[in-house]
């Protein structure tokens, strides 16, 4: 796994921790997306290091999770 089991544990998806009573549990998909099991906003792991903006989980949000990329892209400007 790319991202420390430690930090795994404790990372959630900020936007439904902010807005809904779920805990914004996220799934390691492929050890480079952390997708979230309650909103789909998907969030890139890049150098080992999770991504966790809301741009960025939003940005992937429709996209299914056998279409993403096996290396996250850089983001978008």
């Amino acid at each position: 796994m790319a991202v420390a089991p430690e930090l795994f544990e404790i990372l959630r998806c900020p936007v439904c921790i902010r807005e809904s009573d779920d805990d914004g549990t996220l799934e390691l998909v492929n050890n480079v997306w952390l997708v979230c099991q309650t909103c789909d906003r998907k969030y890139p792991i890049r150098d080992d290091i999770p991504v966790m903006l809301v741009d960025e989980g939003t940005r992937w949000q429709s996209t299914p999770v056998e279409s993403l990329p096996e290396t996250p892209p850089e983001p978008a400007t």
